[in-house]
């Protein structure tokens, strides 16, 4: 059975880092579901949140083996098994006339999203949660006629005070 973990690489910010983890991961046939980078409270270190696929604990271990490995690498942590939270972006356009506007919002306010741009054939709506939630949300917006998505894939901070730098 396929499982999916997230986990947070800390790496040296230098061109080149994100390819080079990326493409150990693909070239090893496992399959990356989501991976966004972005800077730390450290200007030197960038945090690159991967969701990766896996048959099973044992491949688990060689990508965090063969990760561990690059030179750029500082830090691994599966945050899927630490309390943590948990979060994604999506951006959605979705068709909307002057007859379904009212019932696009009803549906915003109850996701509690944000209608975020508005035109005459379309509006955009921001919503920020968990892949359940996310994909929830499209599949009523399916209705309506879905034009454009946009997401994040996953990002998550560990609970408590401890940095994943020092777990």
């Amino acid at each position: 059975m396929i499982q999916k973990y997230l986990l947070a690489v800390l790496v040296d910010n230098k061109p080149g880092v994100l390819t080079h983890v990326s493409g150990l991961i693909s070239r090893r046939a496992f399959n990356i579901e989501s991976i966004s980078a972005g800077y730390t409270e450290d200007p030197d270190i960038t945090r690159i949140n991967i969701v990766v696929s896996v048959e099973s604990e044992a491949e688990l271990g060689q990508v965090l083996s063969q990760l561990q490995k690059l030179i750029d690498v500082i830090k691994i942590v599966n945050l899927s098994k630490v309390p943590s939270i948990e979060r994604e972006l999506v951006l959605i356009k979705v068709a909307a006339s002057k007859e379904t506007r009212a019932d696009i919002a009803t549906v915003v306010d109850i996701f509690r999203a944000n209608i975020v741009d508005v035109h005459p054939e379309d509006v955009v709506i921001e919503l920020t949660g968990t892949q359940g939630k996310i994909d929830s949300f499209c599949q009523v917006l399916e209705e309506y006629g879905i034009i454009e998505i946009a997401r994040t894939g996953a990002i998550a901070l560990s609970r408590g005070p401890i940095p994943v730098k020092k777990m």
